[in-house]
């Protein structure tokens, strides 16, 4: 076992294990559905099994996903048992009510795409923080529970996992686990009380209260408690006064990345954002650097090719308005995953943003570990003293830019184009294989096992 020094990160050295134990896995996202929430436990049941365990995965029956990938299925083992039961969501009330089509595919993180946000979606964001408490998948918990209760004693497992958000998950699974006894790891992609958009919710004093006693409640009741990031198990420690919380981070899959097959890089010189940004990760700073580096250097206007992959929001398309960079700026709509690693891949040089809101020191998206496995310059933008920025220092996969550094981004985005046009961007990335889905899987094995 080897680990960081400075974050604690294993990686897992030992042989896979002959015999195989189960578990039960509760997530509301799983392919085909796609986007970041996916991620992370498609790729941990393609490995986990190599560690001697089995997973069972319960998951909704069309459920309200935002977008659509067939080849995260490609990738599953074909023996993987996938158990789904029927879900109601109050989405076909609040599209009628916003007056958008039946059909039409809803982003979560607070996305608006098309105009600013109007009364309609003011009160129905209202309505979902203080009506829908933890999530409007409530109305499936006390089904599944029942459902589950019966399953379980037909089919057996070892222990169960819920991986939130939506924290709904969570609540199955600790209803569950008090009404079965079988061991439960809570896994928490994202924070619940501190997530970035947590103060848009337009809460009430009993809402507030409300939420902050379910995730109380889950954070002290779960056998174990896994989180993502080093400063999120930092606040759950100080919530629910319990010191044995374990970080298992995202990662990447060496797979998508073999080093025999990588693409031709891009011949512009490229700056690509994979995944949604929504208005606090509308990086002003950037797109401010970007003119005054355009400015200063007239072959950058003949070679710079900006593409930002994935919904956007309102804010972005105006920011790119404001600073003449139209002709600069592609938005590229959602792409299946296989096609985002190509791109990675292609990049000259892959672009991160941490949101700027309260929580931005405590959040690493999945993307971040992506990029490492694509092997091109990160430029990231947000607090130096974060765990993004840690992981990109510990790595030396790239570097970080406060949010108000417009001078230095306006140099760094001329020193990569000089080293673009000799040829010479590149990084040379240390220490990245510690982040592969494989080795992970091995590490949560493990936390499994410890139950």
């Amino acid at each position: 076992m080897w680990h960081s020094r400075r974050l604690g990160i294993p990686l897992y050295l030992g042989s896979p294990m002959s015999s195989s134990k189960k578990f039960l896995l509760i997530t509301y996202y799983w392919p085909p559905a796609g986007g970041a929430g996916v991620m992370r436990w498609a790729k941990m049941c393609k490995y986990i099994n190599q560690f001697g365990w089995e997973p069972i995965i319960y998951t909704p029956e069309g459920g309200e996903t935002g977008v659509h990938d067939d080849s995260l299925v490609k990738e599953l083992p074909a023996e993987l048992n996938v158990v789904r039961t029927p879900i109601w969501e109050p989405y076909d009330l609040y599209k009628k009510f916003l007056g958008r089509k039946k059909s039409e595919k809803l982003y979560s993180g607070f996305i608006n795409e098309n105009k600013k946000a109007s009364l309609a979606q003011r009160i129905s964001v209202f309505i979902r923080g203080n009506f829908f408490i933890p999530d409007a998948r409530k109305f499936w918990i006390n089904p599944s529970v029942r459902f589950l209760k019966k399953y379980l004693r037909d089919h057996p497992v070892d222990a169960i996992v819920s991986t939130g958000p939506p924290h709904s998950m969570h609540l199955i699974a600790e209803k569950l686990h008090r009404a079965t006894g079988i061991p439960w790891v809570a896994d928490f992609r994202d924070p619940w009380t501190n997530i970035d958009f947590y103060a848009d919710l337009q809460l009430t004093k009993w809402a507030d209260r409300t939420h902050h006693r379910l995730e109380k409640k889950v954070l002290t009741n779960a056998s174990k408690v896994v989180t993502v990031t080093w400063r999120s198990r930092d606040e759950f420690e100080t919530i629910c006064q319990r010191k044995d919380i374990e970080v298992i981070p995202n990662g990447y899959d060496h797979a998508d990345f073999p080093n025999d097959k990588r693409p031709p890089l891009d011949s512009a010189f490229t700056i690509v954002h994979i995944g949604s940004m929504n208005k606090d990760r509308n990086p002003e700073v950037f797109w401010k650097a970007v003119q005054e580096s355009l400015n200063a250097s007239t072959r950058l206007k003949e070679k710079l090719r900006i593409k930002l992959v994935g919904p956007v929001d309102f804010s972005v398309r105006a920011s790119v308005e404001k600073y003449a960079l139209q002709s600069f700026v592609e938005f590229v709509d959602f792409v299946p995953h296989d096609e985002a690693v190509r791109l990675q891949q292609q990049a000259q040089v892959n672009l991160l943003v941490i949101n700027n809101s309260p929580n931005s020191r405590t959040i690493i998206p999945g993307k971040l570990y992506e990029y490492l496995g694509s092997g091109r310059p990160i430029l990231a933008i947000g607090p130096k003293d974060s765990d993004s920025a840690n992981v990109i220092d510990m790595t030396q996969g790239g570097v970080v830019h406060a949010y108000d550094d417009t001078d230095g981004l306006k140099n760094r985005i001329l020193e990569y184009f000089n080293l673009y046009n000799q040829s010479k961007l590149s990084i040379d990335a240390d220490g990245t294989e510690r982040f592969t889905r494989q080795n992970l899987a091995g590490e949560y094995a493990k936390i499994l096992d410890g139950l």
